[in-house]
């Protein structure tokens, strides 16, 4: 399998590390607004343990030679997730422990030939490879963990993790206008779009952090003086 966190260990740390953010939230500020438009600390919580579960069927689903979609529609997704920050926080708290321990569970169990199979999101919806689910896991929870605004930051990232998260948004279809990322925290550049355009410097947590449409830009710098637009991930 071809995958930066196909380490269990690496994906176990990350999981306690957000278990333990989320333990330490009072009851009060799970309604409270998230980093995330819209979302309460709650919404973000949900997110993540549907998550899990999501992955984790379509993983039990590969071991029985089925085909499981993460979510029976992106319209019952949202839904859930709307649903789900309605429970109280305890509920959240043992349902996320739970999720992730299933998860592991259900990522030990693939066989090494399966990795190569497809998942579909939705049915008839995009799809990706098991193989890559280590890495998309690993991204929600850092990410997400993140967002919750609850004292775990980007500048909480190991370098590694950011430079994975820049390579993931290389990989989107399309960029409305091209431009160059330039890690100064370490030796390495990205190309986004086709064609000229400017170089956009700052650490690799900055970067990753404003590729997914995170934050103003703070801590970086174009050498065109604008930087360039970046839609939500």
């Amino acid at each position: 399998m071809s995958s930066a966190y196909a380490d269990p260990a690496l994906l176990a740390e990350a999981s306690q590390r957000l278990i333990r953010t989320v333990d330490r939230l009072e009851d009060a500020a799970w309604a409270e607004p998230s980093g995330l438009p819209g979302w309460t600390r709650a919404h973000v919580v949900a997110h993540l343990v549907l998550n899990a579960e999501g992955l984790s069927g379509a993983l039990g689903g590969i071991v029985q030679g089925e085909q499981i979609p993460m979510y029976p529609s992106q319209e019952a997704r949202d839904q859930d997730i709307e649903d789900l920050a309605q429970a109280e926080p305890a509920e959240l708290r043992t349902r996320l422990l739970a999720a992730t321990t299933d998860f592991a569970d259900a990522l030990a169990a693939v066989p090494e030939d399966a990795w190569p199979t497809p998942i579909e999101r939705v049915p008839g919806g995009r799809s990706f490879r098991t193989s890559s689910v280590p890495d998309m896991r690993m991204r929600e929870m850092e990410i997400h963990h993140a967002d919750l605004d609850a004292g775990y930051t980007r500048a909480d990232w190991a370098p590694e993790f950011a430079a994975m998260v820049i390579d993931s948004m290389g990989k989107r279809e399309a960029w409305d206008s091209p431009f160059t990322a330039r890690a100064t925290d370490a030796d390495r550049s990205w190309t986004f779009g086709s064609g000229a355009g400017p170089t956009v410097s700052g650490t690799s947590a900055d970067l990753a952090w404003w590729l997914t449409g995170r934050g103003s830009g703070a801590g970086l710098t174009s050498d065109d003086g604008e930087l360039p637009g970046i839609e939500a991930w």
